[in-house]
């Protein structure tokens, strides 16, 4: 490991940044140093400029993708290095804003009948009851669930920026737990990998969401995120307040969870009889 690779971990250490975090950063100026072929604390603000230029024109990677290698710069040349912003200049892209495509209540039960295994099915049903980012819910241990009746939550350890919060456990959700415990007595990671030695993959889990989806028809884009955004706008339009769903997210700004405002569904009128964040026990039979 480089000097520069080595500080710049420190660093990121030191600030509390998430694995995944550290990963996609030290990935990101690695591979601006493969495009180079010398040492990163060389570079002027033009070349990292010109580079990720070289990433939306040539390479034909999203916005997105050129703004994270550009968020890695930053933090490399600003609080590694030690280069001013005023005179290292590193641009962000402007990214239009992209509501995501959810899924009708009879595309999520279709998603779910139509997973491989119990474990897959768990999975996603959890994402769904819990509104959980795939990288928390391959996180999970079988001691982050309280199923006590005055309880009943699960707690979120590995949250984005390293937060701890807690979500909803409901009582359809538990039920579903207990017949996969049952199936598979997982002892630390409740979703784990073949040699039970850590949790899930998350490729895994996002290939279980693609095969599912694929399986029962469904046409819509999108990846396993897609179960978290439907956990905010269904809980929406069953009449749960926006605070509430911003704290199990784990959304630091309400702004971020009142987008969820546009894409509910004024026709929908959620049953009386069903508890509005049991969203699992609303679902159509298929």
């Amino acid at each position: 490991m480089t000097p520069l690779r080595q500080s710049m971990l420190d660093a990121m250490l030191q600030r509390g940044f998430a694995k995944r975090t550290q990963e996609s950063y030290v990935e990101a100026i690695y591979r601006m140093a493969k495009y180079y072929r010398r040492d990163p604390s060389t570079y002027s603000a033009e070349e990292v400029q010109a580079y990720l230029l070289h990433m939306v024109k040539d390479d034909h990677l999203s916005y997105s993708t050129m703004n994270q290698a550009a968020c890695a710069a930053r933090f490399l040349f600003e609080s590694v290095l030690g280069k001013g912003r005023s005179v290292f200049q590193i641009p962000m892209a402007k990214v239009p804003a992209k509501q995501p495509e959810l899924l009708a209540r009879e595309e999520i039960a279709r998603l779910f009948a139509s997973c491989e295994s119990l474990l897959h099915r768990v999975l996603l049903q959890t994402v769904y009851a819990t509104g959980l980012r795939v990288s928390e819910v391959c996180a999970l241990r079988v001691k982050n669930i309280d199923s006590a009746p005055d309880r009943m939550c699960v707690r979120v350890e590995c949250g984005k920026g390293g937060k701890t919060r807690y979500t909803l456990l409901s009582p359809t959700l538990l039920t579903q737990l207990r017949l996969y415990v049952c199936a598979y007595h997982p002892r630390d990671w409740l979703f784990c990998n073949r040699s039970r030695t850590q949790g899930v993959d998350i490729n895994t889990a996002q290939r279980a969401y693609q095969g599912a989806r694929s399986r029962a028809g469904i046409t819509k884009i999108g990846g396993i995120h897609t179960l978290r955004h439907c956990f905010a706008t269904h809980l929406l339009e069953g009449g749960v307040d926006l605070y509430t769903i911003q704290k199990l997210l784990g959304h630091g700004h309400i702004s971020t969870t009142s987008r969820y405002l546009h894409l509910i569904s004024p026709q929908f009128h959620p049953p009386k009889e069903i508890d509005p964040l049991d969203l699992l026990a609303g679902l159509p039979r298929v």
